[in-house]
C-alpha cells in the first residue's frame, strides 16, 4: 500500500519573514486559519480532478483521501495523505461481455480479456453471490483458483501527475499568498 503526503504550506509561507512571525505572535490563529480555509479548497478541488482523472466514484475518492492533518497554531502545515494499491475492477463500473470485463480506468472503456465477474455458460451467466461484484481472473484451466483483476489505477501516483497535481499548483500557492497578504496588510501594516 502505497502512502503519498503533500506539505505546501511551510514552503509559501516562508518567503514573508519577519511580519509573519509578529503575525504569530499577536494573532495566533489567523495563520492556521487561513492555511485550513487555503487546504480546503485544494482538497475540493483535488477531489473533483482525481474524480475525473482515475474514473473512480467521487466517494471512493473521498474516502482515500480521508482527513487531512490541518494546521494549527505552531504547526503551518495542511498535510494531504492518500493511500490505496491496485484498484480492482468492481469500483470502475464493470460490464461482463463475451471478450471478458469492460471496465472505465482513467474514464475511458477498457478491455480486460478472460476476465469474468458472473458464473455459467454463454448465455445464461449467472450472479454469483460471493463474487460480490468483483471481476476476478482464472488461474487455472478448470476456474478452481482464481484471482482479482486490476485496473493498474494507483490513487497515489495519480495524485501526483496530470491534472490533478496541474490543478493542486494552480490553486494552492496563489490563494494562500493572496490570503496571506490580505491578513498581512489588515493586521500588520
Amino acid at each position: 500500500m502505497a502512502v503519498l503526503s503533500m506539505k505546501w504550506a511551510d514552503r509559501n509561507l516562508a518567503e514573508y519573514g519577519d511580519r509573519i512571525a509578529e503575525l504569530k505572535r499577536r494573532f495566533p490563529t489567523v495563520l492556521p486559519r487561513i492555511v485550513n480555509q487555503v487546504g480546503n479548497r485544494t482538497k475540493t478541488v483535488v477531489i473533483r480532478e482525481l474524480t475525473k482523472q482515475t474514473g473512480l466514484p467521487r466517494a471512493t475518492i473521498v474516502k482515500a483521501i480521508g482527513n487531512p492533518a490541518t494546521a494549527k497554531p505552531g504547526r503551518y502545515v495542511y498535510d494531504m495523505t492518500t493511500r490505496g494499491g491496485n484498484i480492482r475492477l468492481k469500483y470502475l463500473r464493470p460490464k461482463e461481455t463475451e471478450a471478458g470485463v469492460v471496465a472505465r480506468p482513467f474514464g475511458k472503456p477498457t478491455l480486460y480479456p478472460g476476465a469474468f465477474l458472473r458464473g455459467g455458460q454463454f448465455p445464461d451467466r449467472k450472479a454469483v453471490a460471493q463474487f460480490n461484484g468483483h471481476a476476478y481472473y482464472r488461474l487455472n484451466r478448470s476456474g478452481t483458483k482464481i484471482t482479482f483483476a486490476r485496473s493498474g489505477v494507483f490513487i497515489p501516483k495519480e495524485m501526483t501527475s496530470g491534472a490533478t497535481a496541474k490543478a493542486f499548483q494552480r490553486i494552492a500557492a496563489p490563494l494562500l499568498k493572496e490570503r496571506v497578504e490580505a491578513a498581512l496588510a489588515k493586521l500588520i501594516p
